[in-house]
């Protein structure tokens, strides 16, 4: 259930049978020939398809993140990591206050990821509440499909390139890219990881068939899924 088709009223009523909800985090930046939202798409999709069996809400996206690395490239937009923190606190309380006690972060974003250590202060302080950060890409069943299917994965590449993140009318490069020097690009300002990456892609295939991400889409729904259904404490 998108709480983009709910009223506070129907809200409320689910409120006085269930505590759960679903808040994707992403990011606007660059990601080469596919969409500047593609880690916020598939935050909110994987959110949807996971929790839409369960009746579980699922918030809008926080399409913002933390990602200076990719400044140069327009379109890309840097929260802070201190403006991260405070607007996720904020969310939180928000949240709490309205009765939710049981909630998935699913993050769509790896610069995001240092919001799990303030988000795990914040929950020690809250006896009653119980919070889980899911950075779904990376997750162990997910992550392992990736592997399986193709070990050359990286941002841009074939592991982010589905359906619903590709740009009508554009086609693909064919060729594997060859993968960039992470240890130096994570060294890099701005504007030499721009020189490092060309098109924005880290490396890999910039896409594989339906079938290979069909797979990998089905496991990382049903591992998300297992996580607002099970394991509260």
């Amino acid at each position: 259930m998108k709480i983009s088709e709910a009223n506070w009223m129907q809200i409320e009523e689910y409120l006085k049978k269930d505590n759960r909800c679903v808040v994707p985090i992403g990011s606007t930046e660059q990601h080469a020939y596919l969409s500047l939202a593609t880690d916020s798409i598939l935050a909110e999709k994987i959110s949807v398809d996971a929790a839409e069996p369960l009746g579980v809400p699922v918030f809008p996206v926080m399409p913002f993140g933390h990602t200076p690395m990719f400044m140069e490239f327009p379109g890309t937009i840097d929260l802070k990591l201190d403006t991260l923190n405070r607007v996720m606190i904020d969310i939180l309380d928000s949240l709490r206050h309205h009765g939710f006690r049981k909630i998935l972060i699913v993050n769509g974003h790896g610069g995001n990821m240092p919001v799990e250590d303030s988000v795990n202060e914040w929950v020690k302080s809250k006896a009653d509440m119980r919070v889980k950060f899911h950075n779904w890409f990376r997750a162990p069943k997910t992550w392992a499909k990736t592997m399986e299917i193709d070990p050359v994965a990286s941002h841009a590449s074939w592991m982010e390139n589905f359906e619903w993140t590709r740009l009508p009318g554009l086609i693909q490069p064919r060729e594997q890219k060859p993968m960039v020097d992470l240890k130096k690009l994570s060294a890099a300002t701005a504007v030499e990881a721009r020189k490092m990456l060309g098109d924005g892609s880290w490396g890999g295939l910039y896409q594989r068939s339906d079938a290979d991400t069909d797979v990998l889409w089905d496991v990382a729904v049903r591992e998300t899924r297992d996580l607002i259904e099970f394991d509260w404490g």
